[in-house]
């Protein structure tokens, strides 16, 4: 794995490879992309090839901006690449969230997250890149939290944070 991310090393922002930051723990630059449909939103199963959270669930898209990548070209690269979805409506910026959390298997999410709503007309069928994306549905918000509460285990930590911490920014 040799992409670079843009991270913090005591204290400036660099180019740091992406299995180190998470290795250490370093604060790192993300994407996240929630696509909505009314009251639902599209949730990805991550693939089970996937160095850490394999096979939970999580929102449409998360990611890493490359090394000076725009936020926004991030979320719109990665929407493409992981679901297929170019769609044509706007990518609302919501806010920043910044977390830390255990992914397992000693590596640690420790992000500043870029949070883009995306509000389609109506549903579509995504074309996941299987490398990336085991399965996806449509679920309404109440539902999707109820599943939280329920079965924990099955979503990934950001996903959980968002629901639990950030709502207001990531939910109509």
């Amino acid at each position: 794995m040799t992409d670079l991310i843009p991270a913090w090393v005591d204290g400036t922002l660099m180019p740091v490879e992406k299995l180190r930051v998470h290795r250490e723990g370093l604060r790192h630059k993300a994407v996240s992309v929630f696509v909505n449909v009314g009251g639902e939103t599209l949730i990805q199963k991550r693939a089970a090839e996937k160095y850490h959270t394999p096979g939970l669930w999580a929102n449409a898209c998360c990611t890493h901006p490359h090394w000076e990548e725009t936020p926004d070209d991030c979320a719109r690269r990665r929407l493409r690449q992981e679901l297929g979805l170019s769609p044509a409506a706007p990518f609302t910026h919501r806010g920043q969230v910044t977390y830390r959390a255990d992914v397992g298997q000693g590596l640690t999410e420790h992000e500043t997250v870029e949070i883009y709503i995306v509000d389609l007309p109506h549903p579509v069928t995504p074309r996941p890149d299987p490398a990336e994306v085991a399965e996806t549905r449509w679920i309404v918000w109440d539902a999707l939290e109820r599943e939280i509460a329920d079965r924990p285990e099955s979503f990934t930590p950001w996903l959980r944070i968002y629901l639990a911490e950030h709502r207001a920014i990531v939910a109509p």
